[in-house]
Protein backbone atom coordinates (compact mmCIF):
# COMPACT_ATOMS: atom_id res chain seq x y z
CA UNK A 1 0.00 0.00 0.00
CA UNK A 2 1.50 3.55 -0.97
CA UNK A 3 1.33 6.21 1.86
CA UNK A 4 -0.97 8.57 2.30
CA UNK A 5 -0.11 11.92 0.42
CA UNK A 6 0.86 14.60 3.31
CA UNK A 7 -0.76 18.07 3.19
CA UNK A 8 1.68 20.91 3.75
CA UNK A 9 0.98 23.81 6.14
CA UNK A 10 2.30 26.96 7.38
CA UNK A 11 3.38 26.62 10.55
CA UNK A 12 2.19 29.71 12.90
CA UNK A 13 5.59 32.01 13.54
CA UNK A 14 7.16 31.61 11.02
CA UNK A 15 7.75 34.25 7.80
CA UNK A 16 5.62 32.86 5.40
CA UNK A 17 2.12 33.07 8.03
CA UNK A 18 3.00 36.86 8.84
CA UNK A 19 3.20 37.96 5.27
CA UNK A 20 -0.15 35.96 3.46
CA UNK A 21 -1.87 37.52 7.19
CA UNK A 22 -0.63 41.17 6.13
CA UNK A 23 -1.71 40.67 2.48
CA UNK A 24 -5.13 39.80 3.45
CA UNK A 25 -5.73 42.96 6.04
CA UNK A 26 -4.23 44.94 3.57
CA UNK A 27 -6.51 43.80 1.17
CA UNK A 28 -9.76 43.97 3.80
CA UNK A 29 -8.65 47.32 4.87
CA UNK A 30 -8.15 48.38 1.29
CA UNK A 31 -11.84 47.35 0.66
CA UNK A 32 -12.81 49.30 3.83
CA UNK A 33 -11.31 52.32 2.74
CA UNK A 34 -13.45 51.86 -0.83
CA UNK A 35 -16.49 51.51 0.63
CA UNK A 36 -15.67 54.66 2.76
CA UNK A 37 -14.77 56.58 -0.08
CA UNK A 38 -17.75 55.64 -1.82
CA UNK A 39 -20.34 56.23 0.19
CA UNK A 40 -18.99 59.22 1.29
CA UNK A 41 -16.94 61.29 -1.52
CA UNK A 42 -18.81 59.38 -4.53
CA UNK A 43 -22.41 59.02 -2.64
CA UNK A 44 -24.54 61.35 -5.11
CA UNK A 45 -22.80 60.16 -8.60
CA UNK A 46 -23.54 56.38 -7.27
CA UNK A 47 -27.30 57.45 -6.23
CA UNK A 48 -27.27 59.48 -9.85
CA UNK A 49 -26.61 55.67 -11.33
CA UNK A 50 -28.56 54.42 -9.97
CA UNK A 51 -31.70 56.48 -10.26
CA UNK A 52 -30.65 56.95 -13.96
CA UNK A 53 -31.65 52.99 -13.99
CA UNK A 54 -34.64 52.95 -12.27
CA UNK A 55 -36.37 56.38 -11.94
CA UNK A 56 -38.25 57.43 -14.67
CA UNK A 57 -41.26 60.04 -15.68
CA UNK A 58 -44.58 58.16 -15.82
CA UNK A 59 -47.43 60.14 -17.96
CA UNK A 60 -50.43 60.68 -15.33
CA UNK A 61 -53.03 59.26 -17.80
CA UNK A 62 -57.11 61.72 -17.67
CA UNK A 63 -59.42 61.38 -19.33
CA UNK A 64 -61.81 63.50 -21.35
CA UNK A 65 -64.86 65.45 -20.55
CA UNK A 66 -68.39 63.95 -19.81
CA UNK A 67 -71.33 64.77 -22.07
CA UNK A 68 -74.90 64.90 -20.83
CA UNK A 69 -78.20 65.72 -22.15
CA UNK A 70 -80.26 68.72 -20.45
CA UNK A 71 -81.02 66.93 -17.70
CA UNK A 72 -77.88 65.57 -16.95
CA UNK A 73 -78.12 61.73 -18.91
CA UNK A 74 -74.70 60.50 -19.55
CA UNK A 75 -74.21 60.54 -23.05
CA UNK A 76 -70.46 59.87 -23.04
CA UNK A 77 -67.96 58.70 -20.31
CA UNK A 78 -64.50 57.50 -20.34
CA UNK A 79 -63.79 54.37 -18.65
CA UNK A 80 -60.66 53.17 -17.78
CA UNK A 81 -58.87 50.05 -19.97
CA UNK A 82 -55.14 48.29 -20.58
CA UNK A 83 -53.12 48.28 -23.35
CA UNK A 84 -50.59 46.62 -24.15
CA UNK A 85 -47.06 47.93 -25.55
CA UNK A 86 -43.74 46.08 -26.27
CA UNK A 87 -39.99 46.85 -26.36
CA UNK A 88 -39.09 44.89 -29.42
CA UNK A 89 -35.77 45.34 -28.73
CA UNK A 90 -35.41 43.58 -25.49
CA UNK A 91 -38.44 41.04 -27.52
CA UNK A 92 -35.34 40.22 -29.71
CA UNK A 93 -32.99 39.80 -26.84
CA UNK A 94 -34.44 37.04 -25.26
CA UNK A 95 -35.56 35.83 -28.77
CA UNK A 96 -32.96 32.92 -28.29
CA UNK A 97 -34.77 31.57 -24.91
CA UNK A 98 -38.44 31.95 -25.89
CA UNK A 99 -40.31 29.02 -26.15
CA UNK A 100 -42.33 28.35 -29.39
CA UNK A 101 -45.27 28.53 -26.65
CA UNK A 102 -43.83 32.39 -25.78
CA UNK A 103 -44.20 33.26 -29.30
CA UNK A 104 -47.53 31.93 -29.79
CA UNK A 105 -48.58 33.91 -26.78
CA UNK A 106 -46.95 36.90 -28.09
CA UNK A 107 -49.30 36.18 -31.36
CA UNK A 108 -52.61 36.21 -29.80
CA UNK A 109 -52.16 39.31 -27.71
CA UNK A 110 -51.18 40.96 -31.14
CA UNK A 111 -54.40 39.22 -32.41
CA UNK A 112 -51.89 37.32 -35.26
CA UNK A 113 -50.78 34.26 -36.22
CA UNK A 114 -47.39 33.50 -35.03
CA UNK A 115 -46.07 33.46 -38.67
CA UNK A 116 -47.42 37.17 -39.47
CA UNK A 117 -45.94 37.69 -35.47
CA UNK A 118 -42.20 37.02 -36.10
CA UNK A 119 -42.66 39.09 -39.50
CA UNK A 120 -44.19 42.04 -37.78
CA UNK A 121 -41.85 42.17 -34.64
CA UNK A 122 -38.40 41.77 -37.61
CA UNK A 123 -39.43 44.40 -39.12
CA UNK A 124 -39.46 46.91 -35.90
CA UNK A 125 -36.40 44.89 -34.02
CA UNK A 126 -34.90 48.64 -33.60
CA UNK A 127 -37.78 50.16 -31.28
CA UNK A 128 -38.28 50.55 -28.20
CA UNK A 129 -42.28 51.26 -27.88
CA UNK A 130 -44.85 49.65 -30.40
CA UNK A 131 -48.48 49.12 -29.59
CA UNK A 132 -49.37 45.76 -29.52
CA UNK A 133 -53.22 46.42 -28.41
CA UNK A 134 -55.40 48.77 -27.82
CA UNK A 135 -58.12 48.84 -25.24
CA UNK A 136 -58.08 45.51 -24.13
CA UNK A 137 -60.54 43.46 -22.54
CA UNK A 138 -60.04 42.88 -18.66
CA UNK A 139 -60.19 39.12 -19.08
CA UNK A 140 -57.55 39.19 -21.70
CA UNK A 141 -55.55 42.19 -19.63
CA UNK A 142 -55.71 40.05 -16.54
CA UNK A 143 -53.62 36.92 -18.40
CA UNK A 144 -51.23 39.46 -20.39
CA UNK A 145 -50.19 40.48 -16.98
CA UNK A 146 -50.20 36.58 -15.62
CA UNK A 147 -48.02 35.60 -18.65
CA UNK A 148 -45.08 37.77 -17.87
CA UNK A 149 -43.67 38.01 -20.75
CA UNK A 150 -40.15 39.46 -21.87
CA UNK A 151 -40.52 43.39 -23.21
CA UNK A 152 -44.24 42.99 -22.75
CA UNK A 153 -46.09 45.46 -20.67
CA UNK A 154 -49.93 46.90 -19.55
CA UNK A 155 -50.09 50.58 -20.27
CA UNK A 156 -53.74 52.83 -18.64
CA UNK A 157 -55.82 54.39 -21.02
CA UNK A 158 -59.08 55.57 -21.02
CA UNK A 159 -61.54 54.71 -23.81
CA UNK A 160 -64.99 56.81 -24.46
CA UNK A 161 -68.18 55.18 -24.02
CA UNK A 162 -71.45 55.96 -25.14
CA UNK A 163 -74.60 54.78 -23.28
CA UNK A 164 -77.00 55.83 -25.73
CA UNK A 165 -75.29 54.19 -28.93
CA UNK A 166 -76.82 54.59 -31.87
CA UNK A 167 -79.58 57.15 -30.82
CA UNK A 168 -77.67 60.25 -30.73
CA UNK A 169 -74.74 58.93 -32.38
CA UNK A 170 -74.71 61.53 -35.03
CA UNK A 171 -74.92 64.17 -33.13
CA UNK A 172 -72.52 63.05 -29.93
CA UNK A 173 -69.77 61.26 -32.48
CA UNK A 174 -66.94 59.49 -31.25
CA UNK A 175 -63.22 59.54 -30.47
CA UNK A 176 -60.32 57.44 -32.40
CA UNK A 177 -58.15 55.11 -30.24
CA UNK A 178 -56.36 58.18 -29.13
CA UNK A 179 -59.28 59.55 -27.31
CA UNK A 180 -59.14 62.27 -29.67
CA UNK A 181 -62.57 63.72 -31.61
CA UNK A 182 -63.22 62.52 -34.91
CA UNK A 183 -67.03 63.32 -35.17
CA UNK A 184 -69.82 65.31 -34.26
CA UNK A 185 -69.65 66.98 -31.14
CA UNK A 186 -66.96 65.16 -29.92
CA UNK A 187 -64.78 66.94 -32.73
CA UNK A 188 -66.30 70.53 -32.64
CA UNK A 189 -65.80 70.56 -28.91
CA UNK A 190 -62.05 68.34 -28.56
CA UNK A 191 -59.85 70.92 -27.11
CA UNK A 192 -62.75 71.39 -24.67
CA UNK A 193 -63.25 68.03 -23.83
CA UNK A 194 -59.87 66.73 -23.85
CA UNK A 195 -57.78 66.54 -20.71
CA UNK A 196 -54.40 67.55 -20.15
CA UNK A 197 -51.92 64.55 -19.04
CA UNK A 198 -49.77 65.17 -15.85
CA UNK A 199 -46.51 63.49 -15.09
CA UNK A 200 -44.65 61.84 -12.10
CA UNK A 201 -41.78 60.70 -11.29
CA UNK A 202 -41.30 56.86 -10.23
CA UNK A 203 -38.55 54.14 -9.26
CA UNK A 204 -39.43 50.94 -11.41
CA UNK A 205 -38.10 47.22 -11.02
CA UNK A 206 -36.11 45.20 -13.15
CA UNK A 207 -39.76 44.29 -15.00
CA UNK A 208 -40.75 48.21 -14.89
CA UNK A 209 -43.00 47.90 -12.60
CA UNK A 210 -43.65 51.15 -10.52
CA UNK A 211 -42.79 50.41 -6.96
CA UNK A 212 -42.47 53.84 -5.43
CA UNK A 213 -43.92 56.77 -6.47
CA UNK A 214 -41.34 59.29 -5.50
CA UNK A 215 -43.13 62.80 -6.73
CA UNK A 216 -45.68 64.70 -9.27
CA UNK A 217 -43.99 66.67 -11.38
CA UNK A 218 -47.24 68.17 -13.15
CA UNK A 219 -50.57 67.91 -12.28
CA UNK A 220 -53.18 66.36 -14.69
CA UNK A 221 -56.35 67.96 -15.11
CA UNK A 222 -59.75 66.45 -16.33
CA UNK A 223 -61.40 67.50 -19.46
CA UNK A 224 -64.33 69.99 -19.03
CA UNK A 225 -67.75 68.80 -18.94
CA UNK A 226 -70.27 69.34 -21.98
CA UNK A 227 -74.16 69.75 -21.56
CA UNK A 228 -75.91 69.73 -24.45
CA UNK A 229 -79.38 71.46 -25.35
CA UNK A 230 -81.16 67.69 -26.25
CA UNK A 231 -83.42 65.73 -24.50
CA UNK A 232 -83.04 62.47 -24.47
CA UNK A 233 -86.39 60.94 -23.74
CA UNK A 234 -86.85 63.30 -26.65
CA UNK A 235 -84.74 62.13 -28.76
CA UNK A 236 -85.49 58.38 -28.02
CA UNK A 237 -88.98 58.98 -29.22
CA UNK A 238 -87.82 60.84 -32.21
CA UNK A 239 -85.30 57.89 -32.99
CA UNK A 240 -88.00 55.22 -32.97
CA UNK A 241 -90.37 56.87 -35.05
CA UNK A 242 -88.55 58.06 -38.37
CA UNK A 243 -85.92 54.86 -37.68
CA UNK A 244 -89.69 53.11 -38.78
CA UNK A 245 -90.67 55.11 -41.38
CA UNK A 246 -87.65 54.83 -42.97
CA UNK A 247 -87.67 51.29 -42.86
CA UNK A 248 -91.33 51.05 -43.64
CA UNK A 249 -90.49 53.06 -46.63
CA UNK A 250 -87.77 51.51 -47.80
CA UNK A 251 -86.29 54.90 -47.80
CA UNK A 252 -82.62 55.75 -48.60
CA UNK A 253 -81.92 57.80 -45.20
CA UNK A 254 -84.23 60.25 -42.87
CA UNK A 255 -83.72 63.48 -40.53
CA UNK A 256 -85.45 64.79 -37.99
CA UNK A 257 -84.65 68.11 -36.19
CA UNK A 258 -86.87 69.56 -33.35
CA UNK A 259 -86.08 72.72 -31.54
CA UNK A 260 -87.30 74.80 -28.54
CA UNK A 261 -89.19 78.12 -30.07
CA UNK A 262 -88.61 79.80 -27.34
CA UNK A 263 -84.59 79.17 -27.18
CA UNK A 264 -83.41 77.99 -29.89
CA UNK A 265 -82.03 75.00 -28.52
CA UNK A 266 -82.40 72.00 -30.37
CA UNK A 267 -84.45 68.97 -28.28
CA UNK A 268 -83.72 66.46 -30.80
CA UNK A 269 -81.54 65.80 -33.75
CA UNK A 270 -81.51 62.53 -35.50
CA UNK A 271 -80.51 60.99 -38.76
CA UNK A 272 -80.98 57.33 -40.68
CA UNK A 273 -78.95 55.24 -40.97
CA UNK A 274 -77.28 55.11 -37.68
CA UNK A 275 -74.62 52.96 -36.29
CA UNK A 276 -73.15 52.16 -32.95
CA UNK A 277 -70.49 54.14 -32.25
CA UNK A 278 -69.06 52.15 -29.00
CA UNK A 279 -67.84 49.66 -32.57
CA UNK A 280 -65.49 51.16 -34.34
CA UNK A 281 -66.16 48.55 -37.17
CA UNK A 282 -69.87 50.47 -37.39
CA UNK A 283 -68.16 53.65 -38.15
CA UNK A 284 -68.26 53.50 -41.68
CA UNK A 285 -68.61 56.85 -43.34
CA UNK A 286 -72.28 56.29 -45.33
CA UNK A 287 -73.37 55.64 -41.63
CA UNK A 288 -71.69 58.37 -39.42
CA UNK A 289 -73.09 61.09 -42.19
CA UNK A 290 -75.16 63.71 -40.36
CA UNK A 291 -77.71 63.91 -42.83
CA UNK A 292 -79.21 66.98 -40.91
CA UNK A 293 -76.91 68.95 -41.18
CA UNK A 294 -74.30 68.15 -43.97
CA UNK A 295 -76.83 67.04 -46.75
CA UNK A 296 -79.26 69.61 -48.94
CA UNK A 297 -82.11 69.09 -50.28
CA UNK A 298 -84.70 71.20 -52.83
CA UNK A 299 -87.15 71.91 -49.70
CA UNK A 300 -90.49 71.65 -52.32
CA UNK A 301 -94.03 73.05 -50.81
CA UNK A 302 -92.25 73.44 -47.23
CA UNK A 303 -91.20 77.07 -49.03
CA UNK A 304 -94.53 77.98 -49.91
CA UNK A 305 -95.10 79.87 -46.48
CA UNK A 306 -92.01 82.08 -46.53
CA UNK A 307 -93.28 83.11 -50.23
CA UNK A 308 -96.72 84.02 -48.46
CA UNK A 309 -94.48 85.85 -45.42
CA UNK A 310 -93.18 87.66 -48.53
CA UNK A 311 -96.43 88.86 -50.01
CA UNK A 312 -98.41 89.77 -46.54
CA UNK A 313 -95.41 91.33 -45.64
CA UNK A 314 -95.30 93.97 -48.80
CA UNK A 315 -98.60 94.30 -48.45
CA UNK A 316 -99.41 93.58 -52.03
CA UNK A 317 -102.53 90.79 -50.53
CA UNK A 318 -104.31 89.96 -47.28
CA UNK A 319 -105.21 86.72 -46.33
CA UNK A 320 -108.37 86.90 -48.47
CA UNK A 321 -107.25 88.37 -51.41
CA UNK A 322 -107.99 85.56 -54.10
CA UNK A 323 -106.05 84.30 -56.17
CA UNK A 324 -107.10 82.74 -59.62
CA UNK A 325 -105.62 79.14 -60.44
CA UNK A 326 -107.48 78.41 -63.31
CA UNK A 327 -107.12 76.10 -65.24
CA UNK A 328 -104.25 74.70 -62.77
CA UNK A 329 -101.76 75.08 -64.72
CA UNK A 330 -99.42 78.62 -66.36
CA UNK A 331 -96.77 78.58 -68.90
CA UNK A 332 -94.10 81.00 -68.18
CA UNK A 333 -90.74 80.95 -70.67
CA UNK A 334 -91.85 77.83 -72.42
CA UNK A 335 -92.26 75.98 -69.44
CA UNK A 336 -95.34 74.77 -67.54
CA UNK A 337 -96.12 75.17 -63.72
CA UNK A 338 -98.88 73.10 -62.53
CA UNK A 339 -101.18 72.07 -59.61
CA UNK A 340 -100.39 68.52 -60.44
CA UNK A 341 -103.61 67.78 -62.15
CA UNK A 342 -106.36 69.98 -60.24
CA UNK A 343 -108.27 73.29 -60.89
CA UNK A 344 -108.38 75.07 -57.48
CA UNK A 345 -110.14 77.84 -59.35
CA UNK A 346 -110.37 80.89 -57.75
CA UNK A 347 -109.26 80.46 -54.03
CA UNK A 348 -107.46 82.94 -51.20
CA UNK A 349 -103.83 83.10 -50.10
CA UNK A 350 -104.73 80.83 -46.78
CA UNK A 351 -106.39 78.26 -49.40
CA UNK A 352 -102.99 78.29 -51.53
CA UNK A 353 -101.37 76.94 -48.55
CA UNK A 354 -104.22 74.83 -47.85
CA UNK A 355 -104.37 73.26 -50.73
CA UNK A 356 -100.37 73.89 -51.91
CA UNK A 357 -101.22 75.48 -54.86
CA UNK A 358 -97.90 75.65 -57.21
CA UNK A 359 -99.43 78.15 -59.17
CA UNK A 360 -100.94 79.86 -56.59
CA UNK A 361 -97.39 80.82 -54.71
CA UNK A 362 -95.84 81.61 -58.15
CA UNK A 363 -98.32 84.17 -59.06
CA UNK A 364 -97.81 85.49 -55.63
CA UNK A 365 -94.22 85.10 -56.29
CA UNK A 366 -94.57 87.24 -59.38
CA UNK A 367 -96.58 90.40 -57.57
CA UNK A 368 -93.29 91.08 -56.39
CA UNK A 369 -90.04 92.55 -56.67
CA UNK A 370 -86.90 90.27 -56.23
CA UNK A 371 -86.71 92.03 -52.95
CA UNK A 372 -89.53 91.82 -51.74
CA UNK A 373 -89.96 88.34 -52.66
CA UNK A 374 -86.65 87.15 -51.65
CA UNK A 375 -86.34 88.83 -47.89
CA UNK A 376 -87.79 86.44 -45.80
CA UNK A 377 -85.84 83.18 -47.69
CA UNK A 378 -82.87 85.82 -46.62
CA UNK A 379 -83.79 86.40 -43.50
CA UNK A 380 -84.74 83.04 -42.28
CA UNK A 381 -81.29 82.17 -42.78
CA UNK A 382 -81.04 80.57 -46.25
CA UNK A 383 -77.44 80.13 -48.24
CA UNK A 384 -75.68 80.52 -44.69
CA UNK A 385 -75.31 77.84 -42.13
CA UNK A 386 -77.32 77.77 -38.65
CA UNK A 387 -73.54 79.06 -36.48
CA UNK A 388 -74.26 75.44 -34.78
CA UNK A 389 -70.54 74.68 -35.11
CA UNK A 390 -71.40 71.36 -36.09
CA UNK A 391 -68.23 69.99 -38.27
CA UNK A 392 -69.04 69.70 -42.16
CA UNK A 393 -72.10 72.05 -41.47
CA UNK A 394 -73.30 72.45 -45.09
CA UNK A 395 -74.62 76.40 -45.53
CA UNK A 396 -77.22 75.38 -48.28
CA UNK A 397 -77.27 77.29 -51.98
CA UNK A 398 -78.92 80.12 -52.50
CA UNK A 399 -77.65 81.80 -55.29
CA UNK A 400 -80.03 83.74 -57.03
CA UNK A 401 -78.47 85.28 -60.93
CA UNK A 402 -79.15 88.73 -61.97
CA UNK A 403 -82.17 88.97 -64.45
CA UNK A 404 -83.88 85.46 -63.49
CA UNK A 405 -86.73 84.61 -65.57
CA UNK A 406 -90.20 84.31 -64.16
CA UNK A 407 -89.73 80.95 -64.23
CA UNK A 408 -86.90 80.44 -62.21
CA UNK A 409 -88.63 82.81 -59.51
CA UNK A 410 -91.55 80.33 -59.81
CA UNK A 411 -90.19 77.65 -59.04
CA UNK A 412 -87.76 79.20 -55.91
CA UNK A 413 -91.60 80.39 -54.55
CA UNK A 414 -92.22 76.41 -54.07
CA UNK A 415 -89.16 75.16 -53.22
CA UNK A 416 -87.02 74.36 -56.33
CA UNK A 417 -83.74 76.11 -57.62
CA UNK A 418 -82.20 76.10 -53.98
CA UNK A 419 -81.39 73.83 -51.18
CA UNK A 420 -81.70 73.66 -47.70
CA UNK A 421 -80.59 71.29 -45.15
CA UNK A 422 -83.21 70.09 -42.83
CA UNK A 423 -81.29 72.42 -39.92
CA UNK A 424 -81.65 75.43 -41.80
CA UNK A 425 -85.64 74.45 -42.65
CA UNK A 426 -86.11 73.69 -39.07
CA UNK A 427 -84.76 76.89 -37.99
CA UNK A 428 -86.55 78.75 -40.48
CA UNK A 429 -90.43 77.04 -39.18
CA UNK A 430 -88.74 77.92 -35.47
CA UNK A 431 -88.94 81.35 -36.48
CA UNK A 432 -92.20 81.75 -38.29
CA UNK A 433 -93.13 79.71 -34.34
CA UNK A 434 -91.85 82.55 -32.71
CA UNK A 435 -93.77 85.17 -34.37
CA UNK A 436 -90.62 86.55 -36.58
CA UNK A 437 -87.59 86.30 -34.35
CA UNK A 438 -84.88 84.35 -34.61
CA UNK A 439 -83.12 83.50 -31.91
CA UNK A 440 -79.67 81.71 -32.44
CA UNK A 441 -79.48 77.99 -32.67
CA UNK A 442 -77.75 76.53 -30.18
CA UNK A 443 -76.47 72.56 -29.33
CA UNK A 444 -75.63 73.32 -26.13
CA UNK A 445 -77.97 73.83 -22.84
CA UNK A 446 -78.83 77.73 -22.12
CA UNK A 447 -78.75 78.76 -18.98
CA UNK A 448 -79.71 82.08 -19.56
CA UNK A 449 -82.24 83.63 -21.93
CA UNK A 450 -81.43 85.04 -25.37
CA UNK A 451 -82.27 87.73 -26.66
CA UNK A 452 -83.63 87.61 -30.64
CA UNK A 453 -83.72 89.27 -33.37
CA UNK A 454 -87.53 90.31 -35.34
CA UNK A 455 -86.70 89.29 -38.73
CA UNK A 456 -90.06 88.88 -40.48
CA UNK A 457 -92.76 91.23 -39.54
CA UNK A 458 -95.41 89.92 -36.73
CA UNK A 459 -98.44 90.48 -38.37
CA UNK A 460 -97.40 88.35 -41.25
CA UNK A 461 -96.23 85.53 -39.36
CA UNK A 462 -98.97 85.09 -37.48
CA UNK A 463 -101.34 85.00 -40.22
CA UNK A 464 -99.03 82.24 -41.89
CA UNK A 465 -99.35 80.22 -38.49
CA UNK A 466 -102.53 80.34 -38.56
CA UNK A 467 -102.92 79.65 -42.36
CA UNK A 468 -100.51 76.74 -41.91
CA UNK A 469 -103.23 75.14 -39.11
CA UNK A 470 -105.43 74.90 -41.46
CA UNK A 471 -103.08 72.83 -43.92
CA UNK A 472 -103.47 70.30 -40.63
CA UNK A 473 -107.03 69.90 -40.66
CA UNK A 474 -109.56 68.07 -42.54
CA UNK A 475 -108.92 68.49 -46.13
CA UNK A 476 -105.36 69.84 -46.20
CA UNK A 477 -102.66 68.07 -47.74
CA UNK A 478 -101.01 67.53 -43.95
CA UNK A 479 -104.00 66.20 -42.25
CA UNK A 480 -102.03 62.93 -40.58
CA UNK A 481 -99.61 65.31 -38.67
CA UNK A 482 -103.16 66.18 -36.05
CA UNK A 483 -102.12 66.00 -32.75
CA UNK A 484 -105.66 64.85 -30.37
CA UNK A 485 -105.90 67.87 -27.72
CA UNK A 486 -103.27 70.19 -29.47
CA UNK A 487 -103.83 72.93 -32.49
CA UNK A 488 -101.16 71.84 -35.20
CA UNK A 489 -99.76 74.65 -38.03
CA UNK A 490 -97.41 72.64 -40.84
CA UNK A 491 -96.67 72.34 -44.57
CA UNK A 492 -95.90 69.30 -46.14
CA UNK A 493 -93.52 69.00 -49.12
CA UNK A 494 -92.95 66.47 -51.81
CA UNK A 495 -89.56 67.31 -53.83
CA UNK A 496 -88.58 65.58 -56.87
CA UNK A 497 -84.81 64.99 -56.81
CA UNK A 498 -82.74 66.44 -59.28
CA UNK A 499 -80.99 64.39 -61.63
CA UNK A 500 -78.53 64.16 -64.53
CA UNK A 501 -80.27 65.99 -67.15
CA UNK A 502 -83.30 67.17 -64.77
CA UNK A 503 -85.48 65.71 -62.42
CA UNK A 504 -85.66 62.03 -62.09
CA UNK A 505 -88.50 59.33 -60.25
CA UNK A 506 -86.99 60.16 -57.07
CA UNK A 507 -88.41 62.18 -54.08
CA UNK A 508 -87.78 64.09 -51.05
CA UNK A 509 -90.77 63.92 -48.55
CA UNK A 510 -90.89 66.36 -46.03
CA UNK A 511 -93.16 67.83 -42.73
CA UNK A 512 -92.60 71.36 -40.95
CA UNK A 513 -94.49 71.68 -38.52
CA UNK A 514 -95.22 73.69 -35.07
CA UNK A 515 -96.68 73.35 -31.84
CA UNK A 516 -98.88 74.25 -30.13
CA UNK A 517 -100.73 76.85 -32.65
CA UNK A 518 -101.79 79.00 -29.38
CA UNK A 519 -98.65 79.11 -27.57
CA UNK A 520 -95.82 78.13 -29.91
CA UNK A 521 -92.93 75.47 -28.29
CA UNK A 522 -91.68 73.24 -31.04
CA UNK A 523 -91.04 73.18 -34.62
CA UNK A 524 -89.81 70.17 -36.20
CA UNK A 525 -88.68 68.96 -39.71
CA UNK A 526 -89.15 65.22 -40.90
CA UNK A 527 -87.21 64.38 -44.24
CA UNK A 528 -87.68 60.74 -45.64
CA UNK A 529 -85.25 60.55 -48.03
CA UNK A 530 -85.83 58.53 -51.70
CA UNK A 531 -89.34 56.63 -50.01
CA UNK A 532 -89.29 53.30 -52.48
CA UNK A 533 -92.67 52.31 -51.61
CA UNK A 534 -95.21 53.28 -53.81
CA UNK A 535 -96.57 56.16 -51.27
CA UNK A 536 -94.14 59.04 -51.14
CA UNK A 537 -95.87 62.13 -50.60
CA UNK A 538 -94.90 64.12 -47.57
CA UNK A 539 -98.54 64.42 -46.09
CA UNK A 540 -98.24 60.36 -45.90
CA UNK A 541 -94.87 59.46 -45.27
CA UNK A 542 -93.55 62.71 -42.99
CA UNK A 543 -96.98 64.00 -41.30
CA UNK A 544 -97.55 60.94 -39.48
CA UNK A 545 -93.88 60.84 -37.78
CA UNK A 546 -94.92 64.50 -36.64
CA UNK A 547 -97.79 63.73 -35.21
CA UNK A 548 -96.34 60.77 -33.22
CA UNK A 549 -93.36 62.55 -32.33
CA UNK A 550 -95.24 65.77 -31.33
CA UNK A 551 -97.99 64.00 -29.62
CA UNK A 552 -95.73 62.14 -26.85
CA UNK A 553 -93.10 65.65 -27.11
CA UNK A 554 -95.52 67.74 -26.08
CA UNK A 555 -97.21 65.61 -23.21
CA UNK A 556 -93.90 64.63 -21.75
CA UNK A 557 -93.13 68.98 -21.77
CA UNK A 558 -96.17 69.03 -19.70
CA UNK A 559 -97.31 71.47 -22.57
CA UNK A 560 -101.25 72.55 -21.95
CA UNK A 561 -103.72 71.39 -24.87
CA UNK A 562 -105.24 73.90 -26.53
CA UNK A 563 -107.53 72.19 -29.49
CA UNK A 564 -110.14 73.43 -27.39
CA UNK A 565 -108.78 77.55 -28.81
CA UNK A 566 -110.40 77.33 -32.30
CA UNK A 567 -108.98 80.35 -34.86
CA UNK A 568 -111.92 82.26 -35.88
CA UNK A 569 -111.59 83.44 -39.61
CA UNK A 570 -111.47 87.28 -38.49
CA UNK A 571 -107.97 85.93 -36.71
CA UNK A 572 -106.81 84.59 -39.37
CA UNK A 573 -107.55 88.10 -41.19
CA UNK A 574 -106.11 90.21 -38.48
CA UNK A 575 -103.58 87.96 -37.33
CA UNK A 576 -104.73 88.12 -33.91
CA UNK A 577 -104.07 84.70 -32.29
CA UNK A 578 -103.40 83.70 -28.94
CA UNK A 579 -99.88 83.57 -27.51
CA UNK A 580 -97.07 86.26 -26.74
Amino acid sequence: MSQARKTSTIPMGTGRFYVLTGMLCLVFVGLLFRVVYLQVDKSDLLIDKADSRSLRDKTIVTHRGLIFDRNGVELAVSIPVKSVWMDVTEVMKKSPTLSEEDWNKLAVIADKSPKDFKQWIAKRRNKQFVWVARHLDPKLASLVNTLDLPGVYLRDEFRRYYPSAEIAAHLVGFTDVDDRGREGLESAFDDYLSGQSGLEKVRLDLQRRVIEQQSVLEKAKKGQNLTLSIDSRIQAIAYKALKKAVLRHQAKSGALVMIDIDTGEVLALVSQPSYNPNRFDARLPHLTRNSAFVDTFEPGSTAKPLTVVSALASGIVEPYTLIDTSPGRMKLNGYWVTDLGKNHARIDVSEVLKKSSNVGVSKLALMMNDEQFLQAFYQVGFGQDTGSGFPGESAGKLNIRKNWSNIEKANVSFGYGFSVTPVQLAQAYAILGGYGVKKPLTLLKREEPVAGEQVLSVKASRQVLAMMENVVSEGGTGQRASVDGYRIAGKTGTARKASKGGYGDQYAAFFAGIAPVSDPKIAMVILVNEPQSDIYYGGQVAAPVFAQVASDTLRLLNVRPDQFEKVAESQIKQGDINGR
